[in-house]
């Protein structure tokens, strides 16, 4: 099974649409992704991934699937009530930022899978969706007969389908640190991907066995025109 990811097109976030700029994005993702053997598309609920994964569907004839889970993550300081002291957490909670300063001030979480165990993450509500995020991804990968078993999959049914999915940045980073065993907080850091950009995830399988999924693209933007890339400021 080959899974490509999308994230969607240039943003308006007050009414959560795409501009026209991401609208073009949007259709030139359609095209790039034209002579692809797609045979199903998804898409977070959200209307600017809806938006993007509409032009890319249509070109296929196919309907938007829609994932609930897959929709933007949030982020903050967990409060239990009015009397918690609780300091607010540094950065607003945001969690890139949160990741640069855990694995930049924090050596011995560089490589670490217990990121969510530290504070800057445990008193954040972003954790939270990544363990919702985890749990259904892996449920959906069962509809394509890969069962997630000690951090791999096991392939219970070969199947050759080529997928789409489109959805957002802090929801796909979710997605690719659990699928390929990657800490959350590298992907934050070390692996950004822009507006409309195309990866892919390869699941090569023979029934009964393991899987390993195999990043085979990651960021592919040479079909947008003049994309201004994103550069995270890691400051106040």
């Amino acid at each position: 099974m080959r899974l490509i990811f999308v994230r969607h097109g240039e943003p308006d976030y007050k009414n959560d649409c795409l501009t026209p700029n991401g609208v073009e994005q949007a259709k030139c993702t359609a095209e790039r992704l034209r002579n692809e053997p797609i045979a199903a598309v998804y898409s977070s609920p959200l209307g600017r991934a809806r938006e993007t994964a509409s032009y890319t569907a249509g070109v296929h004839g196919l309907d938007v699937n829609i994932l609930d889970f897959m929709r933007e993550i949030n982020w903050g300081t967990i409060r239990k009530d009015e009397n918690d002291d609780r300091k607010e957490l540094e950065f607003g909670g945001h969690p890139w930022t949160l990741s640069y300063q855990l694995l930049t001030e924090h050596p011995e979480y560089v490589g670490n899978y217990e990121w969510d165990k530290h504070e800057l993450f445990s008193n954040n509500i972003c954790t939270g969706y990544y363990d919702i995020i985890s749990t259904e991804f892996d449920k959906f990968l069962l509809n394509f007969g890969l069962e997630r078993k000690d951090g791999l999959y096991c392939c219970n049914k070969v199947c050759n389908d080529t997928i789409a999915l489109f959805a957002h940045g802090g929801s796909g980073a979710i997605m690719f640190s659990h699928v390929l065993n990657i800490p959350l907080p590298y992907v934050f850091c070390g692996m950004p991907y822009a507006v409309c950009s195309v990866s892919s995830i390869v699941f090569d399988a023979h029934e009964g066995k393991k899987v390993i999924p195999r990043l085979e693209l990651f960021n592919d933007v040479g079909h947008i025109p003049n994309l201004k890339t994103e550069r995270l400021k890691f400051d106040k």
